[in-house]
């Protein structure tokens, strides 16, 4: 088939008058074809070319929106009328409509106009390539990366020319002026960018500026229980026990450590090659840990899980299925009792859930001390003393262990002593507490089973390097601990009691239980009673 080369029409006619004017159109005809991709007429790639500019190209309309090849109708006319950091639809229309009436956008030639709105390639630049649209949905990198690094620069450059300090002042008041200068920036340019995607970008340069960027957004979703950075690409957020991969992410490994020595600064916690290991507490009661190379071989790490403002009270346990009610009374029972109890479990079991119910159950004339590493207990008993370990200062003095702090609260006269979580050589601290008349301490420790924390125990009073006999140790066991509650996470991310164990006595130098309830691992919906009556000596009737 015989295909056409065009050529403008202004050109054809300049050529025509000229000398020689057919050779020269003879080679431009030969230069165009040369250019053509294969099997495509030059009519038709005319067409297509100008349909593109036409479709991807064109300044935004009435009202600020703009047709944005690549974005979905629905993401257009999101139902979101207003972001959480002030940014509203109205104010990115009014601000868009300002700066076309003020006549100061972008006005060059259409050569230089172009040229703004091209690549290198030749190709138009879309919503998104710049915002990255289809490729967030898709979990791939975001293009828009760029985009937001250049207006992050001339955000700052107009508070410094403005001579405004709006990064200490009022959230609402930083957010319109990031506003005004992300449509005065998208004006000058002629961008296509859909309303939607204004909002967007408005919103996360303002968390960028205020507050702790791309984790900002997960931190005020009340859904997110806990938050998982393992890298730049690789975000995961828990949901109802279940861990899902996000679509956010930062620019590189330096925004991840930024974000994360923002974090930490305020709570005067430094993270270095010193010391690249941080274990800290938010303000709201969030516990962050941060790790950093050489540490962490693929790049800096960061965990978060968010403080329930909410606290969970038996009842709540009882409707998610985590205890039965055969199960809570015997709970009461126990706390009455003031039997010494011992939550175990792995990670992200609810331990620190358990002991905030089982306080609950407290008398509120007894006088609690809670003792943490990290401050995570919600204790609404009316007379608490919460104390929390500190880490050493940067000349390594000043540390202050849970083991000083559970022989000075033997000083504060305590009826009940909470230890978070035993995890270190403050074992033989707590156990000989609960031996010597404070009857009704509770702690944590992480184990897979009941058998398994005793021995655990065990394990951990041999880092003490004390040398005590292994009767002796067992029977120093034995003497403090009543009731160890098992917890367990089941496939479907549910958290529940696995089983409910009695400590009766030794014989025979090994550990005699008593298995009280147990879920039923058929099903994992229900719980079976295994014993008839408890046969330690504070649990038997009459008690």
């Amino acid at each position: 088939m015989r295909s056409v080369a065009l050529v403008h029409r202004p050109e054809r006619a300049g050529l025509s008058t000229q000398p020689d004017g057919t050779q020269q159109l003879a080679r431009k005809r030969h230069e165009n074809a040369a250019r053509r991709p294969a099997g495509r007429s030059l009519s038709a790639l005319g067409r297509a070319q100008f349909r593109n500019r036409e479709q991807n190209l064109r300044p935004a309309g009435a009202g600020g929106t703009a047709a944005c090849a690549g974005v979905a109708p629905e993401r257009q006319e999101s139902g979101r009328d207003t972001v959480r950091t002030g940014v509203t639809r109205r104010a990115v229309l009014r601000a868009a409509a300002a700066w076309r009436a003020s006549g100061t956008a972008y006005r060059g030639s259409r050569e230089s106009r172009s040229g703004l709105a091209r690549s290198t390639v030749g190709e138009p630049v879309m919503a998104e390539k710049l915002f990255g649209v289809s490729s967030r949905t898709q979990g791939k990198p975001d293009d828009g990366q760029g985009l937001k690094l250049v207006l992050h620069r001339y955000i700052i450059d107009g508070m410094e020319e403005s001579g405004k300090s709006l990064l200490e002042g009022s959230r609402p008041a930083l957010a319109q002026f990031v506003i005004d200068k992300v449509a005065e920036y998208v004006a000058r340019l002629r961008l296509a960018i859909s309303r939607y995607e204004m909002e967007r970008l408005a919103e996360e340069l303002v968390d960028e500026l205020t507050g702790f960027g791309p984790l900002e957004v997960l931190l005020r979703d009340t859904s997110v229980t806990e938050i998982l950075v393992n890298g730049p690409g690789k975000v995961f957020v828990e949901r109802d026990g279940v861990l899902h991969h996000t679509d956010l992410r930062f620019i590189d490994s330096h925004h991840v450590e930024r974000v994360m020595q923002r974090i930490l600064a305020p709570l005067g916690r430094r993270l270095d090659e010193s010391s690249p290991m941080v274990d800290a507490r938010l303000p709201d009661g969030s516990r962050v840990n941060a790790i950093i190379p050489p540490i962490a071989l693929d790049g800096p790490c960061l965990s978060i899980r968010k403080f329930r403002k909410d606290m969970l009270k038996s009842a709540d346990l009882v409707a998610m299925q985590t205890i039965d009610q055969s199960i809570f009374e015997f709970f009461q029972e126990a706390v009455g009792k003031r039997c010494n109890i011992l939550v175990s479990g792995g990670t992200g079991t609810g331990k620190t859930t358990m002991l905030n119910v089982l306080s609950q159950l407290i008398d509120s004339h007894q006088r609690l001390v809670t003792i943490e590493d990290v401050a995570e207990l919600q204790l609404s008993h009316p007379h608490v003393v919460r104390l929390e370990t500190r880490p050493p200062n940067a000349e390594g003095h000043g540390e202050v262990r849970a083991s000083d702090l559970i022989r000075n609260s033997l000083r504060m006269r305590p009826d009940r002593i909470i230890l978070g979580e035993i995890r270190g050589v403050e074992v033989l601290d707590v156990l000989t507490a609960m031996n010597t008349g404070h009857d009704g301490s509770m702690s944590t420790v992480h184990a897979n089973n009941a058998q398994d924390a005793l021995l655990r125990l065990e394990t951990l009073v041999g880092l003490t390097g004390r040398l005590i006999p292994e009767k002796t140790l067992r029977q120093m066991v034995c003497a403090a601990l009543d009731v160890i509650i098992q917890l367990t996470r089941l496939p479907d991310g549910r958290r529940c009691v696995s089983e409910v164990v009695e400590v009766v006595g030794i014989r025979d130098d090994i550990y005699v239980t008593n298995t009280l309830f147990r879920v039923d691992r058929r099903t994992g919906v229900g719980f079976m009673r295994e014993a008839a009556h408890a046969a330690g000596d504070k649990l038997r009737p009459g008690y």
